[in-house]
């Protein structure tokens, strides 16, 4: 009688951990048309190719909306910049043209920023001009 339980109960701790093995995996966000390693070239807006390809991003936001950082890094890389705030929100900026990283722009360059929440999940992605504290 004993022996006949055992297996069942080895087998629930191996099913438990394939579950979770898959289920804490999110699959990676697919965005159409969009080539990361293009994007990656054109690091710190350096290459016009990621100005070229914020359409692409703005237009399919909902399907990298709520997604964690690493879910957004897996698409679009490693930010250029990251910016920390108040109550572990954090802020990906990602330069679409030239900024002072390329070394002869002087141009406040334009960038994409995904703003996280507190949960390390995507808010917000919007495009605009970089706002700097000099005057």
């Amino acid at each position: 009688m004993v022996f006949s339980i055992l297996p069942k109960l080895i087998n629930l701790p191996v099913f438990a951990l394939v579950f979770f093995l898959f289920a804490c995996n999110p699959a990676k966000p697919v965005v159409p048309g969009f080539e990361t390693t293009r994007w990656e070239q054109g690091r710190n807006g350096c290459e016009p190719t990621r100005i070229e390809m914020v359409p692409l991003i703005t237009n399919n936001k909902s399907l990298l909306l709520a997604q964690p950082e690493s879910g957004i890094i897996s698409v679009l890389g490693k930010p250029d910049l990251i910016e920390l705030y108040k109550r572990n929100q954090k802020m990906f900026l990602y330069f679409l043209s030239p900024s002072q990283r390329c070394g002869d722009s002087l141009a406040i360059p334009e960038v994409l920023t995904i703003r996280f929440n507190a949960m390390g999940r995507a808010k917000e992605i919007y495009s605009s001009e970089l706002k700097t504290s000099q005057p």
